[in-house]
């Protein structure tokens, strides 16, 4: 059976199955919002708020909300799982909505091998150290889904990963991510009209001096 198979202590789909999820990674509670490791997360919001749509709490231990772009069904969202975690959501979330195909599973996630402000796509592979990605794969046996990465920068050689992913951003970098969070979600509504390859093929190419 897939990884992305029904099991026996999960509910049915009700209804029509999701054309795409998209997870945005961070952590729950309010002294993480708007750090660095919760741009994943601004990128669903963004995307919910476009669509007339809201995330509202699930028993798939995330927030939620489905809305509908150009006739299609988009999921949408947020695990409550801190970021470690975050498998014990996804393996939920895709049962919820019916995902049967990891390249209709798209994670958000902020990335410290990028710039700030650079926005890459990519189809499965490794997994960068990213400890949310970590447990995506572990629950779902297969790490062939989408990814949407957003750059964050590499911290001072004085500070850790963990301490730099955790705070806020400086107000410059704040202005580029505000830029990159719009072209991610603009990349997730092209994914979802056009497939992964063009998404990757428009933006991947961009900033390519960088």
């Amino acid at each position: 059976m897939s990884p992305f198979g029904r099991r026996r202590d999960t509910p049915a789909r009700r209804g029509t199955p999701a054309d795409l999820l998209v997870v945005g990674l961070g952590n729950p509670g309010a002294q993480y919002e708007g750090t660095r490791h919760n741009i994943g997360v601004e990128v669903v919001e963004l995307l919910a708020s476009r669509h007339g749509g809201r995330l509202r709490k699930s028993k798939e231990l995330a927030l939620t909300d489905e809305v509908h772009v150009g006739g299609r069904r988009l999921a949408l969202a947020f695990p409550q799982t801190y970021m470690n975690l975050s498998g014990d959501a996804v393996g939920l979330l895709v049962k919820r909505y019916g995902i049967e195909d990891p390249a209709h599973l798209v994670v958000v996630h902020d990335e410290l091998d990028l710039p700030v402000g650079r926005l890459k796509l990519k189809m499965g592979g490794g997994l960068a150290g990213n400890n949310g990605l970590k447990s995506i794969k572990a629950h779902l046996k297969s790490a062939e889904f989408g990814r949407v990465r957003i750059g964050i920068g590499k911290p001072p050689s004085s500070q850790r990963g963990a301490d730099h992913v955790l705070r806020h951003p400086t107000k410059a970098e704040r202005t580029e991510l505000d830029v990159v969070v719009q072209e991610a979600a603009d990349a997730v509504e092209l994914i979802l009209s056009d497939g992964f390859e063009a998404a990757m093929n428009r933006y991947n190419a961009r900033r390519a001096g960088d």
